[in-house]
């Protein structure tokens, strides 16, 4: 029965659109599914990690004011930068490869997998996120140790799944997208995650 109530709650987060949504539609049209399954599982492990911070550190981390207003201005920082490098990309298209860039299939995964990590992994509101919900399962008295791991499985599979969904749906408007309309999403992207990084950055600062 927790498994469940964790998948309602992984769907609740999956359909929070965040910097991270908007990369990886991007990496999936661009880069090909399988290097945006491996971001997902990028953020997977972000997430995972970010459960055990929170579950077993959740009174230091609620108690600290400090420890969000500089994730808030390291994290805010990181978004920006990266939505700067983002929106001045430059166009590789090639004719055979439909106005995509063509990588080797290794590397490309490992990045991924790095892009998925460290761009959930420096945003505060996930750990925001995370931390509200070990709130939430520290005051619900008859959680055991599986009704918490039940929980917690049900939210971070869920969320896995759904990004891999994101992905393949993704990959299949791949054809229908020219080279122009590439550059034009990579400019909306850079765009959000800088409008993202400097929310971030503007929150961080009220807080000192």
């Amino acid at each position: 029965m927790n498994v469940i109530e964790g998948i309602g709650m992984g769907l609740v987060l999956s359909l929070i659109i965040g910097p991270v949504f908007f990369a990886l539609i991007q990496s999936s049209i661009e880069k090909g599914f399988r290097y945006a399954v491996a971001m997902a599982a990028g953020i997977l492990l972000s997430d995972s990690l970010y459960v055990l911070l929170t579950y077993f550190g959740v009174s230091l981390i609620t108690n600290n004011p400090m420890v969000e207003m500089v994730l808030g201005f390291v994290g805010g920082g990181f978004l920006v930068a990266f939505g700067v490098l983002t929106f001045m990309k430059k166009g590789m298209g090639r004719p055979n490869t439909g106005g995509f860039p063509k990588s080797k299939k290794r590397p490309m995964k490992r990045k991924g997998f790095a892009k998925g990590f460290s761009l959930n992994g420096v945003n505060p509101f996930v750990l925001l996120f995370w931390t509200s919900i070990a709130g939430l399962v520290h005051l619900k008295d008859g959680f055991g140790a599986l009704d918490v791991v039940g929980y917690y499985l049900g939210i971070l599979l869920t969320v896995f799944l759904i990004d891999v969904l994101k992905a393949y749906s993704a990959t299949k408007l791949r054809t229908f997208i020219t080279p122009k309309i590439m550059q034009l999403l990579n400019k909306v992207v850079a765009v959000a995650l800088v409008g993202f990084g400097i929310r971030l950055i503007v929150f961080a600062a009220e807080a000192v």
